[in-house]
């Protein structure tokens, strides 16, 4: 077949979005079809014009939208190649564009009775208006130590731990550069586990062994220095979890799949405590793809390759038309 690998994109995710995009095109060769990759670049202009682009994707047997992030994440490429009729990988418009979104993911999975990470979703006003943001916390049951997110993004970036109020005010200043919406969420203390969610051609949706993230302990959290830069970042997988807790993490892994309507893949992020109460911090309908990346870990853990994912990925969406 002839496959499409779209890659980079205008999202501060560009970087990440070529490395996750050279990695499948290398496995889309292996497997023995051609790869056509076709790059977006920073400032979010197809690299061969959009007119060649839209010819090239139309005459491929599927495409690969190895987007991170908005443009690329969120939807819009996706209703792109549904009105160009070109079969591609993952998640539609609605559950790309409500993925994305941390508020939203959390009012719909929190509709549906799973738990989230508590926070509150600050807009408008309320990042001018200290009062106004400080009384949203306050009715929330909200306090420090606070971490602080664009609603839409990833990669940890613009991400930042808020301790007092000096530091609060600074990091809702910075991620509101980002985006308009601005995530203030409570500390959850704990374990970070992921669980890597695969569809599978005849439609069947299962979940690799979880994997636990140990952050450098030098950096104040799971950051984007942690996750890319450093050597002292630990991934344990298969994460040592008691059936009960790794059977209940599986379920609602394939719950929140289910019921934000996502295909393909994806990647559910949780918080474990100390009680054992799992909740769900958010969901990547397309994570990072390199193969070093957490999803293809897990994966390898039960037994796929790293092309073996991508060519499961490839024939769903060929099944799915």
């Amino acid at each position: 077949m002839k496959v499409a690998v779209v890659m980079g994109g205008a999202s501060p995710e560009h970087q990440v979005s070529l490395a996750s995009g050279r990695g499948i095109a290398k496995a889309v060769e292996v497997l023995g079809h051609t790869a056509i990759p076709l790059v977006i670049d920073a400032d979010g202009n197809w690299i061969d014009g959009q007119h060649e682009a839209i010819e090239i994707l139309q005459a491929c047997d599927v495409t690969i939208p190895a987007l991170h992030g908005e443009g690329g994440e969120d939807g819009r490429l996706q209703g792109f190649l549904d009105q160009l009729q070109v079969p591609y990988v993952g998640s539609g418009v609605a559950a790309s564009a409500v993925g994305l979104d941390k508020h939203l993911t959390k009012s719909v999975l929190t509709a549906h009775g799973i738990p989230v990470t508590p926070g509150v979703t600050l807009r408008g006003t309320d990042l001018t208006d200290t009062e106004a943001a400080l009384q949203k916390l306050k009715l929330a049951g909200l306090d420090f130590p606070l971490f602080v997110k664009p609603a839409n993004g990833g990669s940890s970036f613009g991400v930042t731990r808020a301790t007092n109020l000096t530091t609060l005010l600074t990091a809702i200043a910075d991620a509101a550069v980002l985006d308009p919406n601005v995530l203030v969420e409570r500390e959850m203390a704990g374990r970070e586990i992921d669980l890597a969610v695969l569809e599978f051609p005849d439609g069947r949706v299962e979940t690799a062994p979880a994997l636990e993230i140990h952050a450098d302990p030098g950096q104040p959290f799971f950051n984007a220095t942690a996750k890319y830069d450093s050597s002292a970042t630990r991934f344990v997988v298969p994460a040592p979890l008691d059936p009960e807790l790794a059977l209940r993490l599986r379920r609602t892994a394939i719950e929140v799949f289910e019921v934000l309507g996502c295909a393909g893949l994806a990647r559910v992020d949780f918080f474990v405590t100390s009680t054992g109460e799992a909740v769900v911090n958010e969901i990547n309908t397309f994570p990072g793809f390199t193969p070093a990346s957490q999803f293809p870990r897990m994966w390898a853990a039960a037994g796929l390759s790293y092309a073996e994912v991508v060519d499961t990925l490839i024939r769903t969406a060929v099944a799915r038309g």
